[in-house]
C-alpha cells in the first residue's frame, strides 16, 4: 500500500539587498529566530529565519546577485502584501513592533477573519500582522 501524499511548504524565499541587514531587522524588530546561516561560497549563504515558537514555514533569505534580482527587492509581489505573520496576541506584537520602529502603512483594523495591520520590512516588502478570529 502506498503512503498518502504528505507535503508542506518548508521555506519561502525572500530576495533581500544584504543578508546581515535583513537578519538584524528580522531578529531584532520582529523577534524571529536565526535557524541557520551557512556559507555556500561565492557570496551566497543559506539563511533560514523563523518566527518565535513557529512550527510552520521558514523564511529563506536570498541576497540579490544581479540587477534583475535587485529590482525585486521590496516589491516581489508588485506592491501587494507578500507574507502573512500570524500571531496569538495581536496587540502585544503590534505594540512591540511599533516601539522598535517598524513602519505600518495603516491603523489596525478588524475584518471578518480577524485583526490585521499592514507593515513593511526594511526593504519595503509588505506583510500582514494577523490574528485570526477563533473558529
Amino acid at each position: 500500500m502506498s503512503k498518502p501524499v504528505e507535503q508542506k511548504i518548508g521555506s519561502v524565499a525572500l530576495v533581500v539587498d544584504n543578508y546581515d541587514d535583513a537578519i538584524e531587522f528580522y531578529t531584532s524588530k520582529l523577534q524571529f529566530e536565526l535557524i541557520e546561516d551557512l556559507d555556500l561560497g561565492g557570496g551566497k549563504r543559506w539563511v533560514l529565519l523563523s518566527p518565535p515558537n513557529s512550527t510552520g514555514t521558514n523564511l529563506l533569505l536570498a541576497q540579490a546577485s544581479n540587477e534583475e534580482q535587485k529590482k525585486s527587492v521590496g516589491n516581489q509581489t508588485g506592491g501587494r502584501v507578500f507574507l502573512f505573520l500570524h500571531t496569538n496576541d495581536f496587540w502585544r506584537d503590534y505594540e512591540n513592533m511599533k516601539s522598535k520602529g517598524v513602519e505600518f502603512t495603516e491603523e489596525p483594523r478588524t475584518e471578518e477573519y480577524g485583526m490585521v495591520v499592514v507593515f513593511k520590512d526594511l526593504y519595503g516588502t509588505k506583510w500582514d500582522l494577523l490574528q485570526l478570529t477563533s473558529s
